[in-house]
């Protein structure tokens, strides 16, 4: 397939750019790392393909840029039970290239633009300079309820959990909780990206908009990153809180450090990331201990991951390899994918889901959409996770799952009620 791209330096702020342009698109996709210059909006669909094995680009690129697709994977796409009625609406696809890319790389700021046919410099005169003319964004304010799960329900999903790890069957498993959202007021994509963008929570800011239905978050787990041959991850597992000083939270974090349980449930998921880049990757570097990685509402074990990938594997390919890890199912991952099935009384949808970017050259990154949910502009769901283990106390685990939907409701809350 012959893909079109055009691609020039952009001097503007692009969250402002997104923002000026969106409202003439109803396919909008973000992935927004606040840390690191890893930052990309899309805009429309060009086209949506299974691979990129057989894209063929024709450039006209003064920035020597590649076409850059975007990829929302489901957690589990094979479970059979019913997602809710907004994540139902999207469609199977993997990758996906928009017509009007905004990205900030290493390399600069940039404004793409792709097509099936051949792109005329005044196509792209006239987004670039919408996106110059863009005003300053403002965040915005939007009252907001919860109507929580049934803790005595959740019990019991806890209590069939560690029945299966009793049973030696399992050594950890990942459940979920769900909680119906309502607004007071309708409210945009746009909003909401913005104020988890220029809020106070921490990690990469992700969207999929399909239509008036959109799946948002902001996630501190890096999957996977790819560069040439470099390739990073992370092992992400074990939590506390980070208490109401910062006496408390250094001591919680020792804590944390020190905890058996905690320790247990991030040693499943080390243990799995090293065979998987062990088996497609060389000079594997992943550290002795965990480190303490700090949010706005929770503390995480965290181990880093470096290695260089060996010739022939690709970003697709290990990331298919490493999710779901045991982070987001369980140990074994196989048989905890199908207790959760038999357990939650839902499907994850894109919950959990392996979401990022990949350029035609093969270089991008994909995290791990946690912290997230999905609405509609008025309704919608708020999803998080807590990993079980021999030991886990139901009560506790519950308010450790309130502690990080914080972080996705605060994209609701324009003067961060949640700080």
């Amino acid at each position: 397939m012959k893909i079109y791209t055009y691609t020039k330096p952009l001097s503007t702020d692009i969250v402002d750019a997104f923002c000026s342009l969106q409202q003439d698109f109803t396919d909008q996709f973000v992935y927004y790392d606040k840390s690191n210059p890893c930052r990309y909006f899309g805009l429309g669909r060009c086209v949506a393909v299974p691979s990129l094995d057989d894209i063929d680009v024709i450039p006209k690129d003064p920035a020597m840029q590649a076409p850059v697709f975007f990829s929302f994977n489901r957690f589990d796409a094979e479970n059979p039970q019913p997602t809710d009625e907004l994540f139902a609406t999207f469609p199977h696809l993997t990758y996906m290239l928009p017509e009007v890319v905004l990205f900030e790389n290493n390399d600069g700021m940039f404004l793409q633009v792709n097509s099936l046919g051949p792109v005329y410099e005044g196509r792209v005169t006239r987004f670039m300079d919408a996106a110059i003319a863009a005003p300053a964004r403002t965040r915005s304010h939007i009252p907001f309820t919860i109507t929580r799960d049934d803790p005595d329900a959740w019990n019991q999903q806890v209590a069939q959990g560690l029945k299966a790890i009793e049973s030696q069957r399992l050594r950890k498993i990942v459940l979920s909780r769900r909680c119906r959202f309502h607004a007071q007021q309708r409210f945009t994509s746009c909003e909401v990206v913005v104020n988890l963008i220029d809020g106070s929570a921490r990690g990469t800011v992700f969207l999929y908009r399909y239509g008036d239905v959109f799946f948002c978050g902001c996630t501190p787990e890096l999957l996977v990153r790819k560069q040439g041959d470099r390739v990073e991850s992370m092992c992400l597992a074990g939590t506390c809180d980070v208490g109401a000083n910062e006496k408390e939270c250094a001591e919680h974090a020792q804590a944390l450090l020190d905890d058996d349980k905690n320790r247990r449930e991030h040693a499943f998921v080390v243990d799995f990331i090293r065979q998987v880049f062990d088996r497609t990757c060389y000079d594997v570097h992943i550290d002795d201990v965990p480190h303490i990685k700090r949010l706005k509402h929770v503390q995480h074990l965290c181990t880093p991951v470096h290695a260089r990938i060996m010739d022939g594997r690709t970003l697709e390919q290990l990331a298919a390899q490493l999710h779901p890890t045991p982070a987001l199912a369980g140990a074994p991952v196989g048989e905890a994918l199908m207790s959760i099935r038999s357990i939650e009384p839902f499907n994850r949808g894109f919950f959990g889901g392996a979401v990022g970017v990949v350029n035609a050259c093969g270089d991008g990154e994909m995290s791990v959409a946690i912290r997230s949910g999905v609405f509609d502009g008025s309704e919608g769901w708020v999803y998080a996770g807590c990993g079980i283990v021999a030991g886990s106390n139901a009560a506790q685990e519950y308010a450790e799952i309130d502690l990080k939907l914080k972080t996705i409701l605060s994209a609701f809350d324009g003067g961060d009620l949640y700080e």
